[in-house]
């Protein structure tokens, strides 16, 4: 029986996982407390609207998509302090006020601008990074309707066996990872699944971008992770992962809990 392996959150856009036991699925099918909280380029600071919903575009603030280096930094949110580290180090623990935000912003660009990706954050528009979101709120996903994204882990040892450099989860930045199931099985998924008491609608697979060519301990490219999608696996599009919506309502997901096909 499939289950519930692994649960992950990620309090602001781009950066490291929030490994929990259990999440809340909120109706409008987001994760409490997931991306709440974003660095955008100064020139960006308010979201687009796509069929009458916000859109932040990831390419407008720091992603993993172009800025591999964050997956360094280890941040976590409790609802009141946000916590960066660097290799054990504190970089900022701050709360969100103004001058908190200010620190957070400084401690960012200081980090960014030491390493290969300060000539890209130095381009016109960029500068100053703004944190945007008000730690609550779940708005900053890749896309517009938001969504939960799932994968199952036996698909990522299949690419691991690919790929000569360490590919684990992380790289892939689901909500939910399942264990118990064959590689690639989920992308096989239509109609409903049961996650412990909480009823989804299976919606898409997961289109994959560069973002997973990031080692999540170094923040470098070390792995060619979408062709070894095409070329070696035989997709016509790199895919990993689906993503759902809550059928009727939210509710608690946990870690170990049965994962079941309508």
């Amino acid at each position: 029986m499939p289950f519930v392996e692994q649960l992950h959150r990620f309090p602001m856009k781009g950066f490291t996982e929030e490994r929990h036991d259990a999440l809340t699925v909120r109706p409008d099918g987001r994760i409490e407390g997931d991306r709440v909280l974003a660095f955008r380029f100064a020139d960006a600071t308010e979201p687009e609207v796509r069929d009458g919903l916000e859109y932040w575009a990831k390419t407008r603030g720091l992603a993993l998509v172009d800025f591999p280096s964050l997956a360094r930094i280890q941040l976590s949110w409790d609802g009141s302090v946000v916590r960066m580290s660097l290799d054990g180090a504190v970089l900022a623990e701050e709360r969100l006020d103004p001058d908190g935000r200010a620190r957070l912003v400084d401690a960012v660009t200081e980090f960014l601008l030491s390493g290969p990706e300060a000539k890209l954050l130095r381009r016109p528009g960029r500068l100053p990074l703004v944190l945007v979101g008000d730690g609550s709120t779940s708005r900053f996903q890749d896309r517009s309707r938001g969504f939960i994204s799932l994968h199952g882990s036996a698909s990522v040892a299949a690419v691991d066996a690919l790929v000569d450099a360490p590919i684990d989860s992380r790289r892939f930045r689901s909500n939910v990872v399942v264990g118990g199931m064959d590689a690639w099985a989920e992308l096989e998924w239509a109609g409903r699944v049961t996650i412990g008491d909480v009823v989804f609608d299976v919606q898409k697979p997961i289109g994959r971008c560069l973002a997973v060519h990031a080692n999540p301990d170094t923040g470098q490219r070390d792995a060619r992770v979408l062709q070894t999608l095409t070329r070696d696996v035989g997709q016509a599009e790199p895919t990993l992962g689906v993503l759902l919506l809550p059928a009727a309502g939210g509710g608690v997901i946990r870690v170990g809990d049965e994962v079941r096909f309508d």
